[in-house]
């Protein structure tokens, strides 16, 4: 995956929007005001931050160590750090995402979540 089909996938959810608070060099993708992927784009090798389920979490650092690792400068619990630079597979990656995406609207207000449901 490349950092211009990472940021684009972020971007293509529901009312998910790229913001940069932690200067020009870090994306954060949000949807509700809420993160749910951070990535330096231009890092070799491309990494991005994706929010899990705790159990889910750690399966998937034991089933790819070294390419999916507890979230760096994260709560370790909730987040990996996944490294998308072509040794996972796209499709997991993109289901990472999705999966990420998913879990924070889940912990989005009711109203939040309906207004995301509206064409």
């Amino acid at each position: 995956m490349t950092p211009q089909e990472l940021r684009a996938f972020c971007l293509s959810f529901n009312a998910a929007v790229e913001d940069f608070p932690f200067g020009p060099e870090t994306s954060v993708f949000k949807v509700g005001g809420k993160l749910f992927a951070l990535s330096y784009l231009d890092a070799e090798p491309l990494k991005v931050n994706l929010k899990c389920e705790p159990e889910n979490a750690v399966r998937l650092r034991e089933e790819y160590p070294g390419l999916i690792v507890p979230g760096w400068h994260m709560n370790k619990r909730h987040w990996n750090t996944v490294t998308a630079d072509g040794e996972l597979p796209d499709r997991l990656v993109r289901e990472l995402v999705e999966d990420s995406y998913d879990l924070v609207v889940a912990g989005l207000p009711r109203a939040e979540r309906l207004r995301l449901d509206r064409p």
